[in-house]
């Protein structure tokens, strides 16, 4: 009695398990980022001329059949090409890296479009969250995906630009933000 009980039990695990597995097989897999084939930049008007910046570390993990997102970007890791700039936006009037070192961001929703997606969700900056929408495409390409977009933000919402620098009279309030990730299976 003892051993068929045990049987049952074994067997009935068993089945979940294979039960599990099936549907993660089914639901696809979740994907990570290749950095080294990855780009995040922005672009922002300063003295009516278009200035650019990228930053060289950050984090994305997606899983379309989740509808889950998440972004984690390295705030030290932007670059201006230009060391006077950088300097400046790196200091407290600016990202203030040394107190917010990372940005996030997390779809709370994931919409599907017909070539891609519309993400909504948190986005915290500069210890700033608000709550934005990004459309981005998704085109899977062999064992890999290419996820490509672009997004306005206010800087100012996020505080970005204090004291003389919250004036748009030399610096743009919108700064456009630009993503071309290249997307590969995560490993389990």
């Amino acid at each position: 009695m003892l051993t068929s009980r045990l049987a049952r039990l074994t067997l009935s695990s068993f089945a979940l398990l294979v039960a599990g597995a099936a549907h993660a097989a089914a639901s696809g897999p979740d994907y990570v980022l290749n950095l080294a084939h990855s780009t995040l930049s922005y672009t922002f008007t300063q003295a009516g001329a278009a200035n650019h910046g990228v930053f060289k570390s950050f984090s994305v993990q997606f899983d379309p059949h989740a509808k889950a997102l998440t972004v984690v970007i390295d705030m030290h890791s932007f670059d201006t090409h230009d060391a006077q700039r950088n300097t400046l936006l790196g200091g407290a009037q600016f990202f203030d890296v040394a107190r917010y070192p990372q940005a996030r961001f997390t779809a709370t929703r994931l919409q599907r479009t017909a070539n891609g997606f519309i993400a909504t969700g948190p986005l915290t900056l500069r210890g700033v969250t608000r709550t934005v929408s990004i459309a981005f495409t998704w085109q899977p390409r062999g064992g890999s995906a290419e996820l490509q977009g672009k997004t306005v933000i206010d800087r100012l919402a996020f505080g970005i630009g204090q004291g003389e620098w919250r004036a748009t009279e030399w610096l743009g309030n919108p700064v456009t933000v630009r993503f071309a990730l290249r997307m590969v299976p995560a490993v389990h």
